[in-house]
């Protein structure tokens, strides 16, 4: 039997992630993600599609990032009709991200159009996909439960472990039989931590692989411990109150903003902070926060016993606001601090954050707050990097605000918390780790340091190679 593996994204980058495994010639993708960062290069990149859809024999998705759910759409409108396997909670999100993705195409179309008919200009740029395409997309998706082993393909089985990095996100285990002779891949998708509020930590116990494909965000980086970060955090919401400024947090429609609404729930209830009003400008994220409240199998024990014990809503206070309107989005502006916007994009490419930035940078009244990664060529990414004046809307802005950045609050494994996750594996079977999702620096650094750990066979996946499995 022939086993061969190869990646068409999130190879020495970390968005986009498709990875193949081919069996006899037959291939099953792992997740079919979304490039971002500059717009126009992420743009043809998502065009760009090298593999022949019609011929998949399946497609697993590990959770419902845009960067791993994002082009499904575009997969089965290329032909793809075959199933997608998901976790009933990643079913949900996945869903919401990608007809957010198709109105936001929608409207930047629209808005292209009218500029470039100012212009006097030719448009031609279309969608990558619609409404329509992503009601067919969901259609396709079959819902697979933690620890339930589903037959995939001839002679190939798929069992989802819990990832621990969002609701619903899982380990893929894929079982491949051959005349009595079994050989098991493991994808991580992306490896989450341990003690993050809301959803349990990623699992341990786990057939023991022969293959690891292995995620590499934070591969030369450490997390801030969690109780020192909400010390950072409730001093820097002190000080916007002090200053009567706004605090902006650009944050992940899902997973990151919950997970804010709980920290700032908790700050409340322990009176480490006072009730100052609290917006979250996000339609997605009001969506996805009605999601988290029906999937209560994905809580881990921390939530149960802060929250729902004494029947309260994790995810609504008497300082909390959903923001839905555009108007009312708009009427912030007006509104004096101090204030506290959690708004999407968390990378402050797209949506209303984008607005909110520019705003409120050149007020040095105002803090912006990074929460999570910024990938390479985003806005985030220069904020973070702490340049002075960025372009925000096709406008230069100087950069006044302070900008403050906790990394305890990311949802990626940092290098030590990978490490002692891999020990908890039985590792018995293991031929090769992967390293995939990931930046040059972060898998290089990752690589030697498992190896001086014990892990010696690691190689970092290169866009299109293929690699043969034994």
């Amino acid at each position: 039997m022939s086993i061969q593996f190869y990646s068409l994204g999130a190879a020495q980058e970390v968005t986009g992630s498709k990875h193949i495994i081919e069996i006899n010639g037959r291939p099953i993708m792992i997740d079919c993600g979304a490039f971002q960062g500059k717009r126009a290069e992420a743009d043809e990149k998502n065009r760009t599609f090298t593999i022949a859809a019609d011929k998949l024999d399946a497609v697993v998705l590990t959770h419902a990032h845009y960067d791993h759910c994002g082009l499904l759409p575009v997969l089965t409108k290329n032909g793809f009709n075959g199933n997608i396997y998901a976790t009933p909670a990643t079913r949900d999100l996945a869903n919401l991200i990608m007809m957010d993705s198709a109105h936001i195409q929608a409207r930047d179309a629209e808005y292209l159009k009218k500029q470039a008919k100012k212009k006097g200009e030719k448009f031609n740029w279309t969608p990558l996909y619609n409404d329509v395409d992503v009601a067919k997309t969901a259609n396709q998706i079959v819902t697979v439960s933690y620890q339930r082993p589903m037959f995939i393909a001839n002679n190939v089985s798929l069992q989802f472990y819990d990832a621990g990095h969002i609701l619903g996100s899982a380990f893929a285990n894929i079982t491949i039989n051959d005349e009595g002779k079994e050989t098991r891949i493991l994808f991580s998708g992306d490896l989450g931590r341990n003690e993050k509020p809301i959803i349990r930590n990623p699992e341990t116990k786990l057939p023991a692989p022969d293959y690891l494909v292995l995620e590499s965000t934070y591969g030369n980086r450490l997390h801030e411990h969690v109780e020192e970060a909400l010390d950072q955090l409730a001093f820097i919401v002190q000080r916007v109150i002090e200053r009567r400024g706004k605090l902006i947090i650009p944050s992940f429609a899902i997973e990151r903003t919950q997970e804010l609404i709980y920290y700032f729930h908790l700050l409340v209830d322990e009176d480490r902070i006072p009730e100052i009003p609290i917006y979250v400008d996000s339609p997605m994220a009001t969506n996805a926060t009605s999601i988290f409240q029906v999937h209560p199998e994905c809580y881990d024990e921390r939530i149960h016993e802060a929250f729902l014990e004494h029947h309260k809503n994790p995810f609504g206070f008497n300082a909390l606001s959903f923001i839905s309107s555009v108007e009312e989005s708009k009427a912030l502006n007006k509104v004096p601090g101090p204030m506290i916007i959690i708004s999407a994009d968390g990378m402050c490419e797209f949506g209303r954050v984008v607005h909110h930035l520019a705003n409120n940078i050149s007020n040095a009244n105002n803090t912006v707050l990074l929460v999570g990664y910024m990938a390479e060529n985003t806005l985030g990414r220069r904020l973070m990097n702490g340049e002075k004046e960025v372009k925000i809307m096709d406008e230069y802005m100087k950069v006044k605000a302070a900008v403050e950045n906790i990394n305890a609050f990311s949802a990626h494994a940092d290098y030590k918390e990978t490490l002692a996750w891999l020990k908890k594996l039985d590792t018995s079977r293991l031929k090769k780790i992967f390293l995939v999702h990931g930046e040059k620096d972060a898998q290089e650094f990752l690589q030697n340091y498992l190896k001086e750990n014990g892990f010696a066979n690691i190689d970092i996946v290169k866009y299109g190679e293929v690699y043969d499995l034994d």
